[in-house]
């Protein structure tokens, strides 16, 4: 019987860790894969770089047929264990700026996937808070610089661009939960202040500490994640990660198939989701334009 790893960057009761893991296993089912009874599947969850080590080693030593790979710090640690296993990465940024792969098209070797966040939809972020904070003048791109490092390098690029609005944009490198509590409490202190919170295992793993400190120091955020809205932030934007994790499952199924992992091209998002608390836009004092709720694929009220 084939056998597949999965392995998590990212707590297993975490919301967002089931909604994949479902995903995963309806577009197994799709493609004719029942687990148990064609397939065995493993599931591994590794909130820390300890249990990323220590994962990565078991299911390399099991030597399954594919692993399904989920978070820059896993690929990190699984990239250099094996050379044969055939690994599809998900939800991963800047896969050849981080030399996951050598080219989009034709990856080589044996690693391909699904890339996440790309380096524009920094200026997306930005002009989004902009719609609902006209006046918005400085904004803190937060992120922990050991498991998300090439946010440096999308903010360069940004920067690089030719800018229309004078927002002032810096990175916020965090890397505890004090670290967060404190740049939250600085932005407090500035004129008309927002917060960006990127893509990165270490701000999901943060989730509670970010809410709970933009809430008590009154800063709008935006993330690539809709948890953060569910949970009282004020807006997310960025890629379907339940529908790349499905479609996940097409290249799982065809390398399983015998199709050679190194052919398979990288592939971006497709679907990109927009949510809104109105809730938590009240209680900033921000009026949501009509216009900018119809945009939403989702209003919390």
């Amino acid at each position: 019987m084939p056998r597949a790893s999965v392995l998590f960057g990212i707590p297993e009761n975490d919301p967002e860790t089931k909604s994949r893991v479902r995903a995963l296993r309806l577009g197994m089912r799709d493609a004719g894969w029942i687990e148990g009874s064609n397939i065995q599947i493993e599931y591994r969850y590794a909130p820390d770089g300890d249990a990323i080590k220590k994962h990565v080693a078991e299911a390399v030593r099991l030597a399954p047929d594919v692993i399904l790979a989920n978070s820059t710090p896993v690929m990190a640690a699984l990239q250099p264990a094996t050379k044969t296993i055939p690994i599809v990465f998900v939800i991963v940024n800047h896969p050849v700026g981080q030399g996951f792969v050598q080219n989009l098209k034709q990856p080589g070797g044996n690693i391909t996937g699904f890339s996440f966040i790309e380096p524009e939809i920094v200026g997306k972020w930005i002009n989004l808070l902009r719609d609902v904070k006209p006046d918005l003048s400085r904004v803190a791109l937060m992120f922990n610089p050991a498991t998300a490092g090439y946010y440096d390098a999308y903010l360069r690029s940004f920067k690089a661009l030719p800018q229309d609005a004078k927002v002032k944009v810096d990175a916020a490198h965090v890397r505890t939960g004090a670290e967060v509590e404190r740049t939250i409490a600085g932005l407090a202190h500035e004129q008309n202040a927002g917060l960006i919170v990127a893509a990165d295992p270490f701000t999901v793993g943060m989730r509670e500490v970010i809410l709970k400190s933009a809430e008590q120091y009154r800063i709008p955020l935006i993330s690539p994640y809709r948890q953060f809205v569910i949970g009282g932030g004020l807006m997310s934007y960025g890629p379907d990660t339940v529908d790349i994790f499905r479609r996940s499952s097409t290249y799982v199924d065809r390398i399983l198939k015998g199709e050679r992992v190194g052919s398979l091209p990288v592939q971006s998002p497709d679907k990109f989701e927009l949510a809104v608390n109105l809730k938590t836009a009240t209680a900033l004092g921000l009026s949501v334009r009509e216009s900018f709720l119809l945009l939403a694929d989702e209003v919390i009220e």
